[in-house]
Formats: structure tokens, C-alpha cells, sequence
């Protein structure tokens, strides 16, 4: 059928992995592997005022992109896309045909500046498709509305772009519905999926199934899926349906060849692909950098996650405001409880003491048996950093990390008390110590590390001494964690070892403080002025 086709946007949305660095090379590769692959329409990368480098996706202007298209594209036609707001169009030379088609996006609160550059680039004599940002965050009536425009303007394509991928099948009848039955009959509908909800194949074959056969359409997809995290719509996947349902004759192995040869690489290094943190993304229809932003933290749960999405208003939801999920992060992890007699027992049992703290790094097994000769000679409270250890008789375990808590909680030892930072929501059962988290942080950087807030409830409790098990530190092998502990989690950043030896540092003038197993602190240590 040829009024269905396909735009890959491999080097355009699928170089949000990699900045639009895939080297010349591999851009013109994958072009050619497109083209004898007989792709529709290839989007070669953006527009944007910018200076040209010849091995990325971005262009100040056609001139330069023509530099990597093929002598001999056969039936393909070659794509571009531009930002209204990030584009100067007077740079955009007159259509000559080399790339015929310009897409244009746009948000919700800018239509009519996105319509007034979209005329300009229709003007230079291209094709061009409107593609607004987020189309389920109109209502009908906005969409209506939106649709009137563009019948004015009368492009040569509209898309239908679920920004956020939290399109349901029933989300895309009605959207379906809205565009069919008012958009002119002679403009192509386009279809732009993400894979947020892991949805973007199967909603691809529903919408095939539901257009009229009148209706010309476009679907974008990608070689492997690649785009921004969680990724786009496969090529691969599409073009066989395709062949196989719609009669076309799509050759699929050179784009196996080149997912083999260029993509594959790209996703061993920077991986994309369904993750459950971006379906919450998708449930709330938000930006999808509100869920990276909480992603970064490396301390909430899936459910910490879903109570603080939640909470951001409908007029926030398609633009990322970091400053108010800044907020929104405090405020969650600034949840205070009534801790005065939990603080009193704890006194009670740790005042004029000596405590071994044990974290998870290797040298807690490598060098056990210095720990275990520390414990002998000084009878130290065993209280362990966000984890239960298999070894640990009695004592305390102390979590500040809401996710550590969650994938520990039900290896709980007998006999082991915890202690909880209020941050920490579920789980907790009524024995449990829970102490407010502003008594032992002041600032978020503090936060980030369980340990550092551990040795100063242990000052607050009066300890007479500290002594520290598997404290390592953070090494370039990234090998900072027992077998079995923390899943993959590789650690933060060696930066922070300097960090995290200075707060040590500091905490040393009010309480001694030992290390009875090899730690990077220890030598850090030395470099550090306080």
C-alpha cells in the first residue's frame, strides 16, 4: 500500500543517546543501509543554530546535512526536523529537493509562534509536517482547535506524537478519531510513539487496523528502537508487519546489518529500552526528565517515585521544571514524625559505647578477620549501613536509602533491631526506630550517603567510639560492593571520595573514629583541609 510509510528517526531522536555523536562513518552507513533497505523517508537529525561538526546529527543548515546523502537514494526522501524556538528559519535555504521534507514542533503554550515558522519553512517550498510536542496533553476541544489551524495552513503532514508514550489503545481511537474526521482528507496522518508502557508496537498495528484506507499516513520508528530513553517504535519490527500484512516489500536485512554493526554498540554502552521507572512517567503524562531527575537520587523506591509524581500539577506536567521537583523531592524527603522518645531509648543504649559500623564494600569479607578480632577485644554494637549482614549477631541495621530498605526489609535477622530516617514510608514495622532525617542532614549532598549520616546519629547518640568495616570507598574497577549486594549499583562518583573523607574528617573532632579494614577514606584523609 502506498499510502503507508515509513520514517526512521534513528539519527535524529535516536541521537538523544548519544548527543548526535555517531561519527560520519556510521551516519552515512546507516543511511545507506536504510536506503537499499527501501526506508520511505529517512530523518537525517535537527536543525539548530549551531556550529557543523561532519560527525553529528545537528545542522545550522541543509547545506551541510546534503554533505552526507547518498548519489543514488533511490525512492527514499530525506527529512529534517526543527525546534521553532532553536532554529533561526532564515537560515533554511529554498527547497532544492535534496531534502524535501522539514517537520516542525512546538509546545502547547507557543502554537501560534510554531504555526508562523511553520509557514515560513512551507514558503522555501518544503514539505512540511506539524508535529506537535505531547498531543495527549490537549483536550478535544485544544486539539479541535488545533486541527482548525493547521487546515489553514494546510501542511503536507500532521503527526499524532506521544511525547511522554503514555498512550493507551483507547487514548489513540479517540486522538485517531479527532484527526480523521476533521483534519483535510489530503493531509498525511503521522504516528510518533514511545515505548514508555512498552506499547509502541502494538499500538502501531492498532492504528493500522483503524485508518481509513483514503488517508495517506507516516509511522516513525528506529533501528532498534533507538531514542530517548525508553526508546521509539523498532524498524525492524514495523517494516516485517508491514511486508507481511500490507504488502509492501520492506528488505530487512540490511537494517539487521546495520543494527549489528552500528546500533548495537551505541546500546551496550548507553542501553534504552522499557524500564518501569518511565511507565510512572507515562501513567502521569509528564516529562519524562521528572523521572530521571528522581532516577539520579539512587534512594527512592518505585513507590517513593509514584507518590512525588503524583503530586505535580497538570500545568507542569509537559515542561520540566527542575526547580519544582527540587521542591516536590524535599518536600517528600522532608516528611517529619514525632522522634523524641525513639531519640531517648537510643541514647539509652548507644551513650558511652563503642559501635562497629559494617558497610557493604568487599574489604568487609576480604579482611574479616580483622573485623572479627576488633569485635572480641572491644565488644563494640554491631550496626549495619543499608543492608542486613548474613554475620552480624544482634545489634542495629540503619537505612536512610528508601530503596536499600525496600529490597532489604524482608531479610530481616532476628534479633536485629533498625533504625529509619523518616524519608522511608513503607515497610516499617512498629519496633522499629525511625528518627527525622533534618537531625542528622542539613543539605542534600549530606543525604547521599547513608554512612556519613550513620557516624553522625552515632554523635548525637554520644558514642565513645566509631569503628568501620567495609567503608572501601569508591575504586575505578567498580567492583565497590560485596557479591550479591546493591544488584548492579556500581557507586557514586570517585569525586565523592574526597567528599565523603572531609565530612569523616570533620565528624573526628567530635568522636574517634577508626578504620579497622582498608579504606580509600583513610587515604583521602590526608589530602583533605577542613
Amino acid at each position: 500500500m502506498e499510502n503507508v510509510r515509513l520514517l526512521d528517526c534513528t539519527l535524529r531522536d535516536g541521537g538523544y543517546i548519544n548527543q548526535w555523536d555517531f561519527g560520519k562513518k556510521t551516519i552515512q552507513s546507516i543511511i545507506a543501509r536504510l536506503t537499499e533497505a527501501g526506508a520511505d523517508i529517512i530523518e537525517i537529525g535537527f536543525l539548530r543554530n549551531c556550529t557543523w561538526d561532519e560527525d553529528k546529527t545537528v545542522f545550522p543548515s541543509i547545506k551541510e546535512l546534503k554533505k552526507l546523502l547518498p548519489v543514488n537514494p533511490g525512492k527514499t526522501q530525506f527529512a529534517a526536523m526543527a525546534l521553532h524556538n532553536q532554529y533561526d528559519i532564515e537560515k533554511l535555504e529554498p527547497c532544492d529537493g535534496s531534502v524535501e521534507i522539514i517537520r516542525v514542533t512546538f509546545h502547547d503554550y507557543d502554537i501560534e509562534e510554531g504555526l508562523a515558522f511553520c509557514a515560513k519553512v512551507k514558503e522555501k517550498g518544503y514539505q512540511l509536517f506539524v508535529n506537535p510536542i505531547n498531543i495527549m496533553g490537549y483536550s478535544d476541544r485544544q486539539l479541535l482547535d488545533l486541527l482548525e489551524k493547521v487546515n489553514r495552513l494546510h501542511p503536507y503532514g500532521f503527526s499524532i506524537v506521544d511525547t511522554f508514550g503514555s498512550m493507551t489503545g483507547r487514548e489513540l481511537i479517540r486522538i485517531y478519531s479527532l484527526c480523521e474526521n476533521n483534519l483535510e482528507k489530503d493531509i498525511v496522518l503521522g504516528l510518533h510513539l514511545h515505548e514508555n508502557m512498552a506499547q509502541s508496537f502494538s499500538l502501531a498495528q492498532s492504528f493500522l487496523k483503524m485508518r481509513e484506507p483514503e488517508r495517506s499516513c507516516v509511522l516513525d520508528a528506529s533501528l532498534n528502537g533507538m531514542g530517548r530513553v525508553p526508546g521509539n517504535l523498532c524498524i525492524e519490527l514495523i517494516m516485517d508487519y508491514l511486508n507481511k500484512h500490507f504488502g509492501k516489500s520492506y528488505d530487512i536485512d540490511p537494517v539487521l546489518d546495520a543494527i549489528e554493526e552500528s546500533i548495537s554498540p551505541m546500546k551496550k554502552l548507553e542501553p534504552w529500552g522499557y524500564m518501569a521507572e518511565y511507565f510512572l512517567s507515562a501513567k502521569y503524562n509528564l516529562h519524562r526528565n521528572y523521572a530521571e531527575y528522581l532516577l539520579t537520587k539512587g534512594s527512592l523506591s518505585s513507590r517513593d517515585m509514584h507518590q512525588i509524581l503524583q503530586m505535580i500539577p497538570e500545568e507542569k506536567k509537559s515542561a520540566f521544571d527542575q526547580k519544582y521537583m527540587e521542591y516536590l523531592y524535599h518536600q517528600y524527603e522532608n516528611h517529619t514524625v514525632s522522634d523524641e522518645k525513639t531519640l531517648e531509648a537510643l541514647k539509652k543504649a548507644f551513650s558511652g559505647k563503642k559501635v562497629l559500623l559494617l558497610a557493604p564494600g568487599p574489604g568487609l569479607e576480604k579482611y574479616r578477620k580483622q573485623a572479627e578480632e576488633y569485635r572480641k577485644a572491644q565488644s563494640p554494637i554491631p550496626v549495619s549501613v543499608n543492608f542486613f549482614y548474613d554475620r552480624q549477631e544482634g545489634g542495629y541495621a540503619f537505612f536512610s536509602n528508601s530503596k536499600r530498605f525496600q529490597e532489604y526489609r524482608s531479610l530481616r535477622k532476628p534479633g536485629t533491631q533498625v533504625i529509619l530516617t523518616s524519608n522511608i514510608s513503607s515497610g516499617i514495622r512498629p519496633q522499629d526506630h525511625v528518627l527525622n532525617l533534618y537531625r542528622l542532614s542539613s543539605g542534600e549532598e549530606e543525604r547521599g550517603n547513608s554512612g556519613i549520616l550513620l557516624l553522625k546519629l552515632m554523635v548525637i547518640l554520644g558514642v565513645k567510639e566509631a569503628a568501620l568495616a567495609g567503608f572501601d570507598g569508591y575504586r575505578k574497577e567498580g567492583k565497590n560492593y560485596l557479591p550479591g549486594y546493591f544488584g548492579g549499583f556500581s557507586g557514586a562518583p570517585l569525586g565523592d571520595n574526597q567528599k565523603i573523607a572531609g565530612e569523616i574528617k570533620k565528624i573526628r573532632e567530635k568522636m574517634a573514629v577508626t578504620f579497622v579494614t582498608p579504606s580509600v577514606y583513610e587515604e583521602e584523609m590526608q589530602n583533605v583541609r577542613i
